[in-house]
């Protein structure tokens, strides 16, 4: 029996990395949520989050599920103390902090980079992606809900300095994900995909969510 070529072990060690790393997100973000239902200001803020554990819960189950059917490893690629320094970072936040760096930047923005490949992977990852992609899409409509709710609840002043400086803190915590120093570029590359087309429509998919917040 031949080996397999050169690109499709690429291919296969790659999309099992990037699996994994969308696995590990998702988990930590079921955590996240889970940590802030308590605390939420009001029912319909608490039901939403309650939901979304439900929802990542079952989206870490389909990946887990199908990474053992890819034959891949599942070893963890983010370390638990800086996943421990992130859970810190949100704890540490205010509801509308909270709400602009989870839904703006760990949801929005990781989703729409998992969008990218999803045309270029086999059809097994494929369905594997399909329930946590569309689920996705309502997470971020309830954060962006909350979020334009607990602007609202704010004087002019208040409003206008915290949308003004989201773009910042948008931007802090991006840097912060890069530190983490995985080749998410290599991994992008070997599946297929033209990385500075992702990277342009990461930054599309910020505009537009912050002009649907000010507008």
């Amino acid at each position: 029996m031949k080996n397999p070529p050169v690109e499709a072990l690429q291919y296969a060690s790659a999309m099992g990395n990037l699996l994994v790393l969308y696995t590990q997100v998702d988990q930590f973000i079921m955590e996240v949520c889970a940590e802030r239902i308590s605390c939420a200001p009001g029912q319909s803020a608490r039901l939403g989050l309650a939901k979304q554990v439900g929802d990542e819960s079952h989206h870490v189950r389909i990946q887990q599920e199908w990474l053992e059917q890819f034959d891949v490893s599942a070893s963890p690629l983010i370390d638990e103390p800086t996943l421990e320094h992130f859970r810190a970072h949100f704890r540490g936040l205010n509801w509308i902090d909270f709400l602009t760096d989870l839904y703006l930047v760990i949801e929005a923005l990781g989703s729409q980079a998992v969008e990218q490949i999803v045309p270029l992977a086999d059809p097994g990852t494929r369905e594997s992606l399909r329930i946590p992609l569309q689920d996705e899409l309502d997470h971020v409509a309830f954060g962006m809900r909350e979020l334009k709710m607990a602007l609202a609840g704010l004087d002019e002043v208040q409003r206008s300095y915290i949308i003004e400086h989201i773009p910042e803190r948008i931007e802090h915590l991006v840097t912060m994900l890069q530190q983490l120093d995985l080749p998410i570029r290599d991994w992008f590359e070997q599946v297929g995909a033209d990385y500075p087309e992702v990277c342009s429509r990461l930054g599309q998919r910020r505009q537009e969510l912050f002009a649907e917040l000010v507008a």
